[in-house]
This record gives C-alpha cells, structure tokens and sequence, in this order.
C-alpha cells in the first residue's frame, strides 16, 4: 500500500494515503509552501543576479554603441568590412538552419516513432556537440580537412577549399547546432505517441501525407521553438567560427568574428556598434521564443478542451 502511494504522481493522493495509514495525525495545508520572506529573498536574489549578468550589460553595449553618436554608429554598421560579415553570418545561417531542420525532424521522427539497433547510439551523437568544446570541434574539421589533414591534399589537389572557407564555417556551424531541433522535438514526438499516424496509415494515408497532415501540425510549435534556437546559435557561434575561418576580413569573418577584430584594434565604438546587432538578435530570438511559448501553451489548452 505505501509502496504504491510512494510511486502515485498525485501528492495530494499520497498525503491521503498517508493519512489513512496514520490515523490521527494531521498535516498542515501549508506543508508544502514556503514561506513568504522565502520566496521574497529568492525572487530579490534572482532579480540582482538578472541586473547584474543579464541587464547592466546589455545597456551598456547599446550604450557604448550610440556613445559617440548616431553617425558612428552608423558608419560602423555598413563599413564594406561589417556589411561582408552580416552577408557571411546570414549565409551560414539560411545554409545551416535548414539543413539541422530536415536532420532534426527525421532523427526526431526516427527516435519517436520506431524501434531499431542503433537508437541510443543515435541519441548520444546528437548530444555529443553539447559535450564538446566548439574549439575542439573546430579543429577535428581542420584535422580531417587541412592541408595537412587527412583529405587535405586531394581537395587541394581538386582545388577544393574547405578550411578557411565559407564550407568549412557551415560545417562548424552545423556541428554546434545540430542538437537543438532534434532535442526540442524528440520529446515532444515520445509523449505523442503513434496512435495518429498509425490510424491514418490504416485508413490509407501514405507517409507523407502522415506526415504533413498528422506529424507536423502536432509539432509545428516545437519545430518554431528549436529552429529559432538553432538560427540564434549559428549566428553567434564563435568557437568553431574562429579556428575553420581563418579570420580573413571582409571574406570569411562572421559578426562575432568581426567584433572580436574591432576589440582588439581598440576600435571600441565600432565594436560595441556591431555588437548590438548581436544583443537585438538576442532580444528577437528572446521576443519570439516568448510568442512561441504562450502559442504553444493555447494550443495545449485547446487540445485539451477538444
């Protein structure tokens, strides 16, 4: 009897359970609740840490930004060098982005849906670029497509740039951010379940109409919510950026590449200029992952009412 209690998810069921068992002994209504100089003290820790980490540093990067007024700014922005960077930061993103968007949906789908040899593996590797420092992903890449690496001289031989190009910043980038699609739907498919897609496959429905009429209208939130966060990453990735791209300006410099270049010349204005774009991402992503979120909590309700 306690044996099954202990393992009810309802806690009200359990204190009930308990109850019975102990006769006589009663549990106050606010036995779970903290109190109130407790939550208090947490939400006042919890909004220094947020001024000191999150809001003092934003404001000053705008701050720095504009200091030496709008002019600088501007000039900083669409200088040829800046201009490359926000093309080559766009490029890899509208490459990348789709790419772990297919790689997501069929991992995601493939893990979910079905049972095979493999799964865990599967499940590893797609963790494994949370596991990995960006620097060291990036020079696996430079390793196997260096000069010196191992397919280093046929693509040379071939004429064939990899490192120190825009094809070895997409692959760098995909790396990073090839979890994030993937992990945000592969839970979401589980709880699921396959019951949908097994009754339209019963009354005839082919994959791909499985898929699109079933499938996706269950993930679409979900699939929003982690390409958003894919896109953000890829366009603020730095690590594995940094060691494939060489760090040729105006060719193969993204925007935090490019920042980091303006720093080190004490060029800080045009520093901080080019940032912001970087905070005003931050602050999109943030602003839609929020819509996202509160579309995808209406959603829930009203399946729940149907």
């Amino acid at each position: 009897m306690v044996e099954s209690a202990a393992q009810h998810p309802n806690l009200r069921t359990i204190m009930t359970t308990i109850t019975f068992l102990l006769p006589g002994k009663t549990f106050p209504q606010h036995a779970t609740k903290e109190p109130a100089w407790v939550r208090r003290t947490l939400i006042g820790l919890a909004l220094v840490f947020l001024t000191l980490f999150l809001f003092i540093p934003l404001v000053s990067v705008f701050y720095e930004a504009f200091k030496k007024g709008a002019e600088v700014y501007v000039a900083a922005i669409t200088d040829p060098d800046a201009v490359s960077a926000i093309k080559l930061t766009l490029l890899v993103a509208v490459i990348a982005v789709p790419l772990n968007l297919v790689f997501g949906i069929a991992a995601a789908w493939a893990i979910a849906k079905f049972e095979f040899r493999g799964k865990n593996l599967l499940i590893t590797m797609i963790d494994l670029p949370f596991s990995v420092s960006p620097v060291v992903s990036g020079l696996i890449y430079v390793l196997v497509f260096g000069l010196q690496g191992w397919l280093g001289p046929w693509l040379a031989e071939h004429d064939i740039k990899i490192i120190f190009a825009v094809p070895g910043i997409v692959l760098a980038t995909m790396f990073v951010t090839v979890p994030f699609i993937a992990r945000e739907l592969i839970p979401l498919m589980q709880a699921q379940g396959t019951e949908e897609e097994e009754a339209a496959v019963v009354l005839g429905a082919s994959g791909w109409q499985t898929f699109y009429h079933v499938t996706l209208p269950n993930i679409k939130w979900g699939l929003l919510y982690g390409a958003i966060l894919c896109n953000a990453r890829a366009m603020g990735e730095f690590g594995a950026v940094s060691v494939v791209s060489g760090h040729i300006r105006g060719s193969t410099n993204t925007l935090p590449l490019h920042v980091e270049i303006l720093y080190n010349e004490y060029n800080f204005a045009a520093a901080f200029a080019v940032a912001s774009l970087l905070a005003l991402l931050a602050l999109v992503t943030l602003a839609l992952k929020t819509l996202i979120e509160f579309r995808n909590q209406q959603h829930q309700k009203q399946r729940g009412i149907e």
